[in-house]
């Protein structure tokens, strides 16, 4: 086997794979807005298309309760290997602090090098790419891929993959293998190839307050009628204590702490906390007072309002009491802790501070537990010889704060163990205005995961 073929090709043809990268990127497939669901599914069918066009021809666009996933599978001899990504994209506003439509991706260049910029370009299409690519390149030289692959695309983890469970469980022969590939993560530091050994949950509810039976006037109701933003507020503002602790009963019940090793080896990182918040105009931790900013990270549990909204919010004044007020709340999570209970702890809590003349409505809006991985496993040394070897670096073995609930699943439903890799940076802005993805992140992942390829299978 060639793989300074492989690679050759990958170099001679990137500029056509970022082209492809940029046709994908021109979709707009918001997963969690309706409106978008005809850009999801062209998504989905653009994807068939590229895999069809690599010589795998056994793909398709599978229906699911949600929007589709695409599932693919190219034979081969020696170890099966699922690649998990998502083609689906958050919400772009808010729209004003784009440079460009999103949707109108651009290559530009900057005092570090050429950026890919448009929504999803790092999140999660340009990651998805570089294994499509890798794959495209390996076809284009031996003929055939070195093992077995399944490719599982979806299109609604930036909503919490709603479908996805029902899906898993209903096809769990077609999407067992020996391991699964995703690429959704980041470099560590934006330096250094890392390996995610560690992934926080993620629970997501909204709360909304009502009061009156109609938006009252508040030069004749103020003062005299409750105002449920100033209900929601008070309740919002006691989900932390002084300190950044979460007040939920039973929160921190069974979260174990982070072994001294672990501890060890995240401290000798070098990680610059200061330069990490200085970067968005920050200095000051806001988490557990006691904790380090990579164990607030990566191994501690969070609490966050990420959206509030009552009353009159357009330009000028209106001056209404609200009969509702609503907010969106969001959960990090970690080992040991249950979504559901958190869940109906929050709810009960939430439930003893209303006046009486309030009610509460509530809504799941996504669930799913932490998840580790075994690092003794013979693949994570394949992973780590690839990636030292590409970006001549070593690798470092990292927690990761977002959330991944496919991990999750793989784990609880297929029984599989994940191996978690990306090339994302710090300074990517996903879910932010202005997203980009480095030139380079594309190019070098697209060899990172041919050299994966190689050593996995030698």
């Amino acid at each position: 086997m060639s793989l300074d073929a492989v690679l050759k090709e990958v170099d001679r043809n990137l500029d056509s794979a970022t082209d492809r990268l940029l046709d994908l990127l021109r979709i707009p497939s918001i997963s969690t807005d309706s409106s978008y669901a005809n850009d999801c599914d062209r998504a989905a069918e653009w994807l068939v298309s590229e895999i069809q066009s690599l010589g795998i021809t056994d793909v398709r666009k599978a229906p699911s309760s949600g929007h589709p996933m695409v599932i693919g599978h190219a034979d081969g001899s020696g170890p099966h290997l699922l690649f998990y990504g998502h083609y689906d994209v958050q919400p772009v506003d808010p729209i004003g602090l784009w440079d460009h439509d999103p949707f109108c991706p651009q290559i530009v260049d900057t005092a570090a090098g050429k950026i890919i910029k448009g929504r999803g370009a790092s999140d999660d299409k340009g990651q998805l790419m570089t294994f499509l690519e890798a794959c495209r390149s390996w076809i284009a030289v031996h003929g055939e891929l070195p093992c077995e692959i399944t490719l599982f695309l979806e299109g609604e983890e930036e909503c919490g993959s709603p479908s996805m469970l029902q899906f898993m469980q209903e096809n769990k022969r077609e999407l067992t293998a020996d391991v699964a590939l995703i690429c959704d993560t980041a470099l560590f530091d934006s330096r250094l190839p890392a390996i995610v050994t560690m992934l926080r949950g993620l629970l997501a509810e909204e709360i909304t307050i009502i009061g009156a039976d109609k938006d009252l006037h508040s030069g004749f109701f103020g003062g005299a009628a409750i105002n449920p933003i100033r209900v929601l507020t008070k309740i919002i503002a006691q989900l932390h204590d002084e300190s950044g602790k979460v007040t939920i009963p039973g929160f921190y019940d069974n979260i174990p702490e982070l072994p001294l090793n672990t501890k060890q080896e995240w401290d000798d990182l070098g990680f610059n906390a200061d330069a990490f918040l200085g970067d968005v105009g920050l200095n000051q931790p806001a988490g557990e007072a006691d904790r380090s900013l990579l164990e607030m990270l990566w191994s501690r549990p969070t609490c966050d309002c990420n959206g509030i909204y009552g009353g009159y919010t357009a330009e000028g004044m209106k001056t209404v009491l609200p009969a509702e007020a609503s907010a969106k709340i969001s959960f990090r999570l970690v080992e040991g802790q249950d979504p559901d209970v958190i869940r109906q702890n929050l709810r009960q809590m939430v439930r003893t501070m209303l006046p009486s003349d309030c009610t509460v409505k509530f809504s799941e809006l996504g669930a799913g537990k932490a998840s580790r991985f075994d690092t003794s496993k013979p693949i994570f040394s394949a992973a780590q010889t690839a990636l030292s070897e590409e970006w001549n670096e070593p690798v470092a073995f990292v927690g990761c704060g977002g959330s991944i609930p496919i991990a999750d699943y793989f784990q609880s439903v297929l029984d599989m163990n994940s191996l978690l890799i990306g090339f994302a940076k710090d300074d990517d802005q996903i879910h932010s205005p202005n997203e980009k993805y480095d030139l380079e992140s594309f190019h070098k992942g697209i060899r990172s995961w041919v050299r994966f390829l190689a050593e996995a299978t030698s």
